[in-house]
């Protein structure tokens, strides 16, 4: 066997009085792909980020290519040989895409005088996206005018044009869609082909089996199993994850329940940047989810239809009332889970309190003058404990929260004024299989209580599984629908994406 590439042995983190990982020994050899996997909290995303150089480990000791490893930095690492993609948004919105690649290095395009030749560095960045797929985007463009899932693509170029010889992937397939995940498989397999190696983390059971060699499953900061690919079993990952057998079901079990026909929220000859004379109605009671290839329509659908995003022509009614903004919507009991979860949905720099108290003012301020602050700690109390958030209490940084609990804040932000319609926008990305099916469970008490879901997603299994109906959007108009049925299929649905 090749010697190893990375040694880390008996790795130990803390954060405050808890205990991230316990002794963990982890090792990976040239030209291998190295799956991740494990709950949110797992420490997997904590042991990938002290070998990339994000953090330092409260004890234990690493070996680099033999030699001992301890970066200063994520940028003394990745000039090194191990770069890391970011499980959230790695670049910077105020700058162009150029400056986003070379931050910090633009001294390579100075000239004598010492200003930069921007049309060097452009072309410069334009290669790097040539090199690994990427002919839409260009280094001239600003940041801020590319949506998320392509902001990750260049956060990909960003690491590969350094060639490292590790790249760690962490969550970063949850923000793109089907040929985004196209270009970073491709990355991937010419990592493995040239003899460098892939740490893969990924809560997609079925991706990380498909994508990896090894796979080392983590609990509780705790190794609690290393499979190789020809002892890959979903039940016995989930049981090496979790502890236990999941019980119950993952996705919904019924194909009859009726639909009321009332339509609580609809969409009338929509028109916006990708969305061309939409037409949608989403009844009480009802799952409806909407499915697409990236630019196909159904985020910016979702904005629209909580007032985030205004129309160029067309209307969206609710109970009678036209949706014009988001205020309007809320105060028509409609709430919206944004994708860009810790950028649009969540105040990193607040509390678990105050970023699920903000939508509930109305809930348990006086005269919505006053502020009770026994009733708002009353009322961020019951969320933490009716979604079981994991942590010290409301007063904890949301920040401080694995991806898992951040998710379920925003949830509860949403559940504890009781809207009765959520616009979800891929409410399950960068979340494990755990608090999935938790996810899932609510979703479906809800819609038996009568509240209604837009369920917007780039997972088909999680679309075919959950949906009452399924439509599915292409160059912003809908190019197929779909009845809940036991024969529906990925494939059946596909050739409607394309």
């Amino acid at each position: 066997m090749a010697e190893p590439i990375l040694e880390m042995k008996q790795i130990t983190k803390y954060f405050g009085t808890t205990v991230a990982l316990k002794s963990v020994d982890f090792t990976v050899y040239p030209g291998e792909v190295r799956g991740l996997i494990g709950e949110n909290g797992s420490g997997k995303s904590t042991i990938s980020s002290i070998a990339a150089g994000m953090q330092k480990a409260s004890g234990g000791e690493m070996f680099f290519h033999g030699k001992s490893w301890a970066p200063e930095s994520m940028i003394d690492a990745l000039g090194h040989g191990i770069g890391m993609i970011v499980q959230e948004s790695g670049t910077i919105q105020g700058i162009s895409v150029a400056e986003n690649l070379f931050l910090g290095e633009t001294k390579q395009f100075q000239n004598a005088f010492g200003l930069v030749n921007r049309k060097r560095m452009n072309e410069a960045a334009d290669a790097a996206l040539n090199a690994i797929g990427i002919t839409d985007v260009r280094g001239a463009m600003p940041m801020a005018a590319i949506d998320f899932q392509t902001r990750k693509l260049v956060e990909i170029a960003k690491v590969v044009m350094k060639n490292p010889d590790i790249l760690v992937v962490d969550e970063t397939t949850t923000a793109l869609s089907q040929d985004g995940r196209k270009i970073l498989y491709d990355v991937v397999r010419q990592f493995k082909e040239n003899g460098k190696s892939v740490i893969f983390i990924s809560h997609d059971l079925d991706e990380v089996m498909e994508v990896c060699d090894e796979l080392t499953v983590l609990r509780d900061g705790v190794m609690a199993a290393t499979l190789s690919k020809k002892d890959f079993d979903a039940d016995v990952v989930k049981q090496y994850m979790v502890g236990r057998e999941i019980q119950g079901d993952y996705y919904r079990s019924d194909y009859d329940t009726p639909v009321s026909d009332e339509v609580v929220l609809e969409l009338k000859d929509g028109c916006a940047a990708d969305l061309n004379h939409l037409n949608l109605q989403l009844h009480k009671g009802e799952i409806l989810g909407i499915g697409g290839l990236s630019h196909c329509g159904m985020h910016t659908l979702g904005k629209v239809l909580f007032g985030a995003d205004a129309l160029k022509q067309g209307t969206v009614m609710a109970g009678g009332t036209q949706v014009k903004d988001e205020s309007t919507a809320m105060n028509l009991r409609i709430g919206y889970v944004s994708k860009d979860r810790d950028t649009e949905s969540l105040n990193l720099n607040a509390s678990i309190g105050d970023n699920i108290a903000i939508a509930g003012l109305d809930q348990f301020a006086v005269n919505r003058h006053l502020i009770l602050r026994s009733k708002e700690k009353e009322y961020v109390n019951r969320q933490i404990e009716n979604l079981s958030i994991k942590c010290f209490d409301g007063e904890q940084e949301v920040s401080q929260l694995s991806g898992g609990n951040k998710q379920k804040v925003v949830f509860g932000k949403w559940v504890g004024r009781n809207s009765d319609i959520l616009i979800l926008d891929c409410p399950t990305r960068g979340v494990d299989i755990g608090v999935k099916q938790f996810m899932y469970q609510m979703m479906y008490r809800m819609r038996m209580e009568g509240k209604s879901i837009l369920l917007i997603s780039e997972e088909l299994s999680e679309l075919i599984g959950m949906s009452d109906r399924l439509i599915i959007m292409k160059d912003g108009a809908i190019s197929g629908e779909f009845a809940r049925s036991r024969d529906l299929t990925d494939s059946k649905v596909i050739d409607y994406m394309i």
